[in-house]
């Protein structure tokens, strides 16, 4: 890209663990920059941002006041931070989704959401491989779960070739994570009660004519999120024609337990020993010797790491809101390579 063209101004509001990581791989992209991050306390990441050299936005000018008196130097407050950006990832616990709604709308701005909020708050729900045009030129979308991002990932391309008939999911969920002490690990599997559970509806979000059902137990471990999945199929179909569509699927890794690779904490020492930002695993690892096929009846396991897959899909969110790059294979190889997936 020439330095002639004007790169898209991102601010994100919430420098946590999806909003760090965010500001990592927005930062890596030649189309657009972090113009801005947003923290409400004086935080460690708060400190970090600063050592990073990416100006910090407070709530209010009593916030400002604040951070100074922690050692921490602040550019403004977030609305000073509207008038700098083109869009604002937003980041926030949930329960505020609302409330800054309407001040990026005010702002006129556009913004995109977290999959911890509802469908309704949007109306469009994003993934990069599924329906990235849906999201072209919208004032806001939002980008699913870190769950409902992985069962896409393998599902839709499943869905498209071969098409499903129904699928059936289990989620074994981490406690918390890795960092959230107030929360986990717990001593215990906890069941979730509600069923089916809601990660069902959210896949439908993006894939609404799929016929999916899911439960879900959280379990002691803060590492990564393990699925099993069945796919009931339209046709016979063989377990190499499943592997060889995945191999060739964006953001999906096959991994092998007869290599060595035997369970999550194996596949975040693999991250790590493969110099990934944070040691974090953009992508959705599926068992390949897992993987089996009877009749028409798929089964297989695949792992999720909650902290960092949905990060290469806000990026693409960024360029098809921001009409950066029509084709969603560009965008997802743009983004994969500046991000060394």
């Amino acid at each position: 890209m020439s330095d002639r063209v004007k790169k898209v101004k991102v601010g994100i509001n919430g420098y946590g663990t999806i909003g760090k990581r965010a500001a990592t791989a927005i930062g890596a992209q030649e189309d657009m920059e972090v113009v801005g991050v947003t923290k409400t306390r004086p935080t460690y990441e708060a400190t970090v941002a600063n050592d990073l050299g990416i100006p910090l936005y407070v709530p209010d000018d009593a916030a400002i006041e604040t951070f100074r008196k922690a050692g921490i130097k602040v550019a403004g407050t977030i609305k000073e931070l509207y008038k700098k950006v083109d869009i604002m990832i937003d980041c926030t616990p949930g329960d505020v989704a609302e409330s800054y709604k309407k001040e990026y709308t005010d702002a006129g701005i556009k913004a995109i959401f977290q999959g911890g909020e509802d469908h309704s708050l949007t109306g469009i729900s994003f993934n990069a491989s599924a329906n990235y045009k849906e999201s072209w030129g919208a004032q806001f979308s939002r980008v699913v779960s870190c769950n409902t991002t992985g069962l896409i990932r393998t599902l839709y391309p499943l869905d498209k070739k071969f098409k499903i008939k129904e699928v059936f999911a289990t989620l074994i969920r981490r406690s918390a994570d890795p960092n959230d002490s107030k929360k986990g690990p717990i001593n215990a599997i906890e069941p979730s009660l509600s069923i089916p559970t809601h990660h069902g509806p959210d896949v439908q979000s993006i894939m609404p004519w799929l016929n999916i059902q899911t439960m879900a137990v959280k379990v002691p471990t803060t590492l990564m999120h393990l699925h099993t999945v069945t796919v009931k199929l339209e046709k016979d179909i063989t377990t190499e024609d499943v592997i060889t569509l995945w191999k060739k699927t964006p953001r999906v890794r096959l991994v092998r337990g007869k290599s060595g690779v035997k369970s999550t904490a194996q596949i975040m020492e693999l991250a790590r020993d493969t110099g990934r930002s944070r040691g974090d695993m953009y992508e959705i690892i599926v068992w390949e010797d897992g993987v089996k096929v009877v009749g028409r009846t798929l089964y297989y396991y695949q792992a999720v790491h909650q902290e960092s897959d949905v990060i290469p899909e806000i990026v693409d969110c960024i360029r098809s809101m921001c009409k950066l790059e029509e084709d969603a294979t560009a965008s997802v190889k743009r983004t994969d390579k500046a991000m060394g997936i």
